[in-house]
């Protein structure tokens, strides 16, 4: 078997109750939200039982979905399971580069995820935006439109046949409109703003400047950085801050990976869109989920037998 990669799930994922079997079953996991919750008073309560409008909310998504990342991550290892490198879709890549030590705590992960979503909210605020998925046209196709509308931008290469943009909220009705005159599908997403794009710069000076103050390391296992699709090599505050407001080249990253000889990918966290996408980009692999406490089980006795 070759190289076993954490992936760690990011926003939009989220839903009322998730985690909530997670800490109720392992101490590894209950570490986390406990951490959490002392930092950010009410945080249990939004990812156990929040409303669908405020985890929709980027300042409360954020925090929540990072908490139950990480959870996952460290119930998984405390069963035995042992990640040789890891990859986060947007905020997820928060939680991986925490799980895989670049912060010097999991507190100032949380600490940071949690400014991260309140200014990127802010920055929504400022300028609405919005994030469209676009289905069954070629990245070339998708460009091409984004071209005709001045505030769009291709943010999310997601896997083959599947792009997602970003932009002002204004711009997206008649972009859809666009895509299916071109043969497409498009799908709006449930994300609170138009993330990985120009709108999101107020956002990444001041988050820069956070990181910078932070005190940061490279990570110990490989961590894949979205702006790049190569592992962390350098300053983590550059390149973290920058992936912000530039696309995720997430099918570039698990098409890296799975050269350097990851073929086994177990996304932690809420729900199975990563999962998704893998298999779409990498149908070769072991694909596997853990968002509960009978998912560590069940992944744990298949990767330690």
């Amino acid at each position: 078997m070759g190289k076993i990669a954490f992936l760690f799930a990011g926003q939009g994922a989220q839903y009322a109750g998730m985690g909530k079997a997670l800490y109720e079953s392992s101490a590894a996991a209950k570490r986390v939200f406990d951490t959490a919750e002392t930092q950010r008073v009410g945080t249990l309560r939004q990812c156990f039982a929040g409303t669908k409008e405020e985890l929709l909310q980027t300042a409360n998504t954020q925090p929540c979905v990072f908490c139950v990342d990480l959870a996952a991550a460290r119930a998984l290892e405390e069963a035995g399971v042992r990640a040789e490198g890891a990859a986060g879709f947007s905020l997820g890549e928060v939680a991986a580069l925490t799980f895989a030590g670049a912060f010097a705590s999991d507190a100032v992960g949380f600490s940071l995820v949690t400014e991260r979503g309140r200014l990127m909210q802010k920055a929504n605020e400022e300028h609405p935006g919005a994030m469209v998925a676009v289905l069954k046209l070629s990245n070339e196709q998708v460009e091409q439109i984004c071209a005709d509308f001045p505030h769009l931008y291709p943010v999310n290469y997601n896997c083959p046949g599947q792009l997602v943009v970003a932009g002002l909220r204004e711009e997206t009705v008649p972009f859809c409109k666009a895509v299916s005159a071109a043969g497409g599908r498009a799908k709006p997403l449930a994300v609170g703003g138009g993330f990985h794009s120009p709108l999101m710069h107020e956002a990444a000076l001041p988050f820069e400047a956070l990181l910078q103050k932070a005190e940061t390391m490279l990570p110990k296992i490989p961590v894949y950085a979205n702006a790049t699709a190569k592992p962390y090599a350098g300053a983590v505050p550059e390149l973290l801050a920058r992936q912000m407001e530039n696309p995720v080249r997430w099918q570039q990253s698990i098409e890296q990976m799975a050269a350097d000889g990851f073929d086994t990918f177990i996304e932690v966290g809420p729900g199975k869109t990563l999962s998704g996408l893998v298999k779409r980009i990498a149908p070769q692999a072991k694909i596997l989920r853990v968002e509960t406490d009978e998912d560590v089980q069940t992944v744990a006795d298949m990767l330690n037998s």
